[in-house]
């Protein structure tokens, strides 16, 4: 049966069985393929421009096996396993893979790697976390609305609906002798009635990016630091063809040493810090204003503004550099499966010099860091889902 499954993949068929031996139950097997061409106008600090084939920014690109066991009574076995992978590499790594029990009337536990609640109940009122993906992130996805990381170890909670509302919570241990280090906790909430989308979440990780087998250790964070925080509430509303939202979210990152997004052209981490002095604290405080016009059934237009305080702190000195963040999108569907895009997101610093890389415009999947204050970066694709 492995080699079965694994030999249908590589032909990109759909695969979707029933197995007789277990009554109800059944596996299903699906993807996502994006890959696009992108520019960006400065990527290093000789202000070079940068050309790249670059894949899964509007959406990962992954292979998912799932399967349903069906227990009766309204109670179902759920497991999945997520493979994501580039397109021109052939480099694939860990996604998702979970499995739990559901409940009709009661909701669904899982345990395994997994979204957490600002991913599951927030990001679906940005624009980046609904259609306009990785390119139209908020800096440094510092309230991981794009998914940055993803969380280990974790047990997750899952209400069914009640009259268009639904909750969720997830704890993610440590796996380590110090209950404490590099656990992490989340929360949200939903409520949607007609064109009114409400959504708000929270999450709390500590001493996420160390160097162990914890909820968010090194490689699968977005901040090494001593405690990461965020807090969150959006809201859409559609009149007609167009969808308008409003989102706000906080990101409090105590101690930070330094962010997966700001690297030397080497790939080295570059630190956090003011004047040579290392930060204390770093926060975010994001102002997001989206649009989507559905212009047709094949055709929509998407626009994005975001207005991010950065606030620092190093020993006494603070800075409040101010990051203006503009991302535009047209998307046409070929076929129900394939859609063809092109997107622009440009980025601005002003306020406060910090004398550090926090100075300088980094638009995430741009390529690199801006040698200036400001970076402009295009990208045109093709998705397909099967």
């Amino acid at each position: 049966m492995k080699k079965t499954v694994i030999a249908i993949a590589a032909l990109g068929i759909p695969l979707t069985f029933a197995m007789s031996a277990f009554g109800q139950s059944s596996m299903s097997l699906s993807g996502v393929i994006d890959e696009g061409f992108d520019i960006t106008n400065n990527t290093n600090p000789h202000g070079d421009p940068l050309y790249q084939f670059q894949s899964g920014y509007l959406q990962s690109n992954i292979i998912t096996l799932g399967g349903v066991e069906d227990l009766g009574g309204g109670k179902k076995i759920t497991f999945v396993i997520k493979t994501t992978f580039d397109v021109n590499s052939g480099r694939s790594a860990p996604g998702r893979s979970f499995i739990g029990l559901s409940d009709e009337k009661r909701g669904t536990v899982t345990v395994g790697r997994q979204y957490d609640s600002i991913i599951d109940y927030l990001a679906p009122t940005t624009a980046n976390g609904n259609w306009g993906g990785w390119l139209l992130s908020h800096p440094m996805d510092n309230d991981n609305t794009d998914g940055s990381f993803l969380v280990n170890n974790a047990i997750k909670y899952a209400s069914p609906e009640f009259a268009g509302f639904k909750f969720g919570g997830m704890y993610a241990f440590s796996n380590n002798t110090k209950f404490a280090n590099d656990r992490l906790y989340s929360l949200g909430a939903q409520y949607l009635n007609g064109p009114l989308l409400v959504a708000a979440a929270y999450l709390q990780t500590n001493n996420p990016g160390a160097p162990n087998s914890g909820a968010t250790p090194a490689g699968n964070a977005s901040f090494t630091a001593a405690r990461l925080r965020i807090f969150g509430a959006g809201v859409n509303y559609t009149i007609g063809s167009t969808t308008l939202g409003f989102v706000y979210s906080n990101t409090d990152v105590r101690d930070p040493v330094s962010s997966s997004y700001l690297s030397d052209p080497s790939g080295n981490p570059l630190p956090l810090e003011i004047a040579g002095v290392a930060l204390n604290r770093l926060k975010f405080q994001n102002l997001e204003v989206n649009g989507m016009v559905q212009v047709t059934p094949f055709f929509f237009l998407g626009a994005q503004y975001v207005y991010t305080l950065v606030e620092g702190d190093a020993s006494g000195a603070s800075v409040k550099p101010r990051y203006h963040t503009v991302g535009l999108m047209a998307d046409y569907m070929l076929s129900k499966r394939t859609d063809i895009y092109v997107q622009g997101a440009y980025e601005k610093v002003t306020g406060d010099r910090s004398g550090n890389v926090l100075d300088s415009a980094a638009i995430p999947g741009a390529g690199g860091i801006s040698s200036t204050a400001s970076q402009l970066a295009f990208r045109t694709g093709i998705r397909h889902r099967f």
